[in-house]
């Protein structure tokens, strides 16, 4: 994979695409909630952009995500992110998955990091059987 920022922007185009279509939403509609281009947009989610931080935060918040979530790593490994610019990703989850963000107090997060490690490991489970 390559190296250096480069990688942190195909993290962020990546899920950029990944929450658009668990949102349903559209490029175009992206645009219009963030005021960024559609062309801007189009090379953001092609791998070709190099998003300002003002842009990826007006990314992050139409899309109410916190901006770090949208930086850290995907779950699709390394060719399914080399090869994503400009496609549709398949889902890193399977059926009956979903990922959500959420403000919690710190017992109801640690309750929910309880679940969240115990989905991984039936998640991988599931993927090792297939």
């Amino acid at each position: 994979m390559r190296q250096g920022p480069i990688v942190y922007y195909s993290i962020f185009f990546t899920n950029v695409l990944r929450l658009l279509d668990e949102r349903g939403m559209t490029k175009h509609e992206l645009a219009k909630l963030t005021g960024v281009s559609i062309s801007v947009l189009s090379e953001i989610t092609n791998g070709k952009g190099n998003p300002t931080l003002r842009t990826m935060a007006a990314i992050a918040e139409a899309l109410q995500a916190p901006l770090p979530m949208l930086m850290e790593s995907t779950d699709l490994d390394s060719k399914i992110l080399e090869d994503a610019a400009g496609t549709h990703l398949p889902s890193s989850l399977p059926d009956g998955y979903c990922r959500y963000c959420a403000t919690l107090t710190l017992h109801q997060a640690f309750q929910v990091r309880k679940w969240h490690d115990y989905n991984l490991v039936r998640i991988k489970e599931k993927t090792q059987q297939t």
